[in-house]
């Protein structure tokens, strides 16, 4: 049995990459199949070595370690479907009814009136990485494509540079900004006050996100995508509501209302969890001294129940059906037609993605992340490219920039803490966040969501996502040294 990990995670690339690329496999048999081979190549005490550093108790890290491959295989593929699974069904159907109700042209129609078509890309871009802060990154690709394909079929092109826009922007926030859970997590383990974080990441975000674009032109010259068919997306729909006159199309209020209302009860429960904990706290533990705490206690717990992204997504998949009954008239069965094309093409995009974390699990068993953290550990003279190479490292390793800012962040907390470094920590854990995007491919979820929910090939997308993200990543870690030499904070 091979027991190195770096054996195993090449083993696992070649049969993936080899299996999509090479022998045309479908996405989800290769990827079942990589994880297949990652988990009977890993052996039971790396496992165990695994769920122990991850918090388990060593009973929890026992039992998973004897456990069949079959078995850690539907786990990890029952947790990945878990968390995305009405997700992406409930996105289905928002991104369905609004092509087919007119909401997503009416929006485009009103985004061009205020920008321009030149300045259209711009928009996608700002508005992704604004709304990725509070917003996890697949909710904002759920959210956002519908409205990149209403567009290009309005102005009959740059398909990709959209896609790209609301990628570069997203993700960038997902790995900088709080209140996403990896510099959420890399905050407290490196002692970084939540606000400057927010500050640092805000201010490195809106460099990174303009050479994405700059590099999303580019690429959008080079390879241009085609707006292609789908169950949920048909293009002679978004044709025929293009082609509508703005009577036939609801308000803009209205059309705004699928996307506004998951994002405002997200956005509120962010709020209420993460930066007002002291009034929260007080209504909550000191009633006698709260004359309202009851009234203070209900709407809390009215916006953490509706403002859960599961709840949130649900609320704004109604929101988009009744808009669709009100202007389409369908009928039940029309409704039921509707719901199914969506749920058809939302049940293959889940399979593929569960398919992609569960390889991405498998690899993660495997100790991949350990190993990397060992094999870096003496070289701590220069701590601000080590921690962006350690946590690019984690990240092309095993797939998720979340697993990967954890890691490195924990690896590199000892020196951030009681190091005496020239400069504040702050860039250290923004230097994570940076080479966390860095490189995604076939063993990410996130990589395959961006791919059918948009329809690129996984060629088109690993020529255009891949090196955009590494091009955002390393112009973060140059601005990091700019600023911690220029501005060290201390």
């Amino acid at each position: 049995m091979i027991a190195d990990p770096l054996v195993i995670l090449l083993v696992g690339v070649v049969i993936v990459v080899g299996g999509i690329i090479g022998l045309k496999l479908h996405p989800f048999l290769a990827l079942l199949l990589g994880a297949l081979v990652v988990a009977m190549m890993t052996p039971g005490s790396a496992i165990e070595h695994n769920a122990l550093a991850k918090g388990a108790t060593p009973a929890a890290a026992h039992q998973l370690a004897v456990r069949s491959i079959g078995e850690r295989i539907a786990q990890e593929f029952g947790n990945t479907c878990g968390k995305l699974g009405i997700l992406i069904a409930m996105a289905a159907i928002i991104g369905k009814c609004m092509l087919e109700s007119g909401a997503a042209e009416r929006i485009v129609r009103s985004l061009l009136k205020l920008t321009g078509i030149a300045k259209a890309p711009i928009a996608f871009l700002a508005s992704s990485f604004f709304i990725g802060i509070p917003v996890f990154f697949d909710t904002v690709i759920f959210l956002m494509v519908p409205l990149a394909k209403a567009m290009t079929m309005r102005i009959g092109k740059n398909y990709l540079l959209f896609i790209l826009a609301i990628m570069a922007g997203a993700s960038m926030a997902n790995s900088l900004v709080p209140p996403a859970p990896g510099p959420l997590f890399l905050t407290g383990e490196m002692q970084i006050p939540i606000g400057m974080m927010m500050i640092g990441g805000f201010l490195l975000g809106l460099l990174t996100i303009s050479t994405g674009y700059l590099f999303a032109l580019y690429a959008n010259r080079k390879w241009p995508a085609p707006l292609r068919d789908s169950l949920d997306a048909r293009l002679e729909d978004i044709r025929l509501a293009s082609a509508k006159e703005d009577a036939q199309l609801p308000s803009l209020g209205f059309s705004l209302l699928p996307v506004l209302v998951p994002l405002i009860l997200i956005c509120t429960n962010t709020a209420l969890t993460s930066f007002l904990p002291s009034p929260v706290s007080v209504a909550l533990s000191s009633p006698a001294s709260v004359p309202s705490s009851a009234f203070v206690r209900g709407l809390i717990g009215l916006f953490t129940f509706l403002g859960d992204k599961y709840i949130a997504l649900a609320a704004g998949g109604l929101i988009a059906l009744l808009l669709l009954a009100r202007q389409k008239r369908p009928g039940r069965e029309g409704m039921t037609a509707f719901v199914q094309a969506a749920l058809m093409s939302a049940g293959a995009i889940i399979l593929i993605t569960a398919a992609g974390g569960t390889f991405g699990g498998m690899l993660q068993q495997s100790g991949i992340s350990t190993r990397i953290a060992e094999m870096t550990r003496g070289y701590q003279m220069t701590l601000i490219p080590l921690a962006f190479l350690v946590a690019a490292v984690v990240r092309t390793a095993q797939g998720s920039a979340t697993v990967a800012v954890i890691t490195a962040s924990g690896m590199l907390s000892g020196m951030a803490v009681h190091g005496h470094l020239a400069y504040h920590p702050l860039y250290l854990g923004l230097a994570i966040g940076c080479g966390s995007k860095l490189v995604p491919w076939m063993n990410d979820a996130g990589f395959w969501i961006v791919c059918k929910i948009s329809n690129l090939t996984e060629g088109e997308a690993l020529k255009t996502i891949a090196p955009m993200q590494t091009i955002m990543g390393i112009a973060g870690l140059i601005g990091v040294l700019l600023a911690a030499r220029l501005l060290p904070l201390i």
